[in-house]
């Protein structure tokens, strides 16, 4: 099983010289009839095919906290990126807004490795007064972001950042989609749409004119529900 261009040469060969099955987790750069199964984010546009399972997003490890949600909201800040541009002054005016109106909420702003250098100092400065934490993304680990998504009620993301918003979603949070220019269109903003048309995310805009935010029906298991496919095809579970 492998995730990664790099992974696709190497899966093919191992199962050529000790057998067994290979499972690509992405759209791989060979035929997808190379590989037994293929993984492929919706997003993707994979084909119909018997060896294929198109997923809501891309599989992460985030599960809910099985306890009662906290006081908290999170607003998760990606950056510029071939699909999107940066606008630091409208984000946070979007942020102060959101925050603003989150009354009842402790609320913590987070960048990524993508948000530009210093944004996490510039929102210190207009969020602090207003009582947001800020947790620049060097100072976390990579078991930060999961646990803080476990367990808040509210998850505002840059809709630049897919991932992100769909490990909002498979925490079971209500997630809001801040804005951010778009270059062009795209699979991510393609795929952003789709959460929106789906009722799982809300546009700041739409929330601003009285869209309610609202938690998912269930929280997204995407992870759990490849694993069982997998079993179903190969061992009938």
């Amino acid at each position: 099983m492998g995730a990664g261009h790099a992974t696709h040469a190497a899966l093919l060969a191992a199962r050529r010289a000790r057998g067994g099955r290979a499972v690509v987790l992405m759209r791989p750069s060979f035929p997808l009839g190379w590989f037994d199964l293929c993984v492929v984010p919706r997003h993707d546009r994979p084909p119909a095919r018997a060896n294929v399972l198109a997923t809501l997003g891309v599989l992460n490890p985030v599960r809910p906290d099985p306890g009662p949600r906290a006081a908290e909201g999170l607003v998760l800040v990606g950056g510029p990126s071939a699909h999107h541009g940066w606008d630091a002054a409208a984000l946070l005016a979007q942020v102060r807004e959101v925050v603003e109106r989150g009354h009842g909420l402790a609320w913590t702003l987070a960048t990524s490795r993508r948000t530009p250098e210093g944004f996490a100092e510039a929102a210190s400065a207009a969020l602090g007064p207003l009582g947001v934490e800020v947790v620049p993304a060097e100072a976390t680990d990579g078991g930060w972001l999961p646990a803080r998504l476990a367990r808040a009620r509210v998850a505002w993301v840059s809709e630049d950042s897919v991932s992100m918003a769909h490990e909002a979603l498979s925490a079971g949070a209500a997630l809001g989609l801040l804005a951010a220019p778009r270059r062009r269109r795209s699979r991510v903003a393609a795929a952003m749409d789709a959460l929106v048309a789906e009722g799982l995310a809300v546009r700041h805009a739409d929330w601003r004119a009285g869209t309610p935010l609202r938690p998912p029906p269930a929280p997204l298991d995407e992870a759990g529900r490849c694993a069982d496919w997998i079993l179903a095809r190969w061992f009938g579970a």
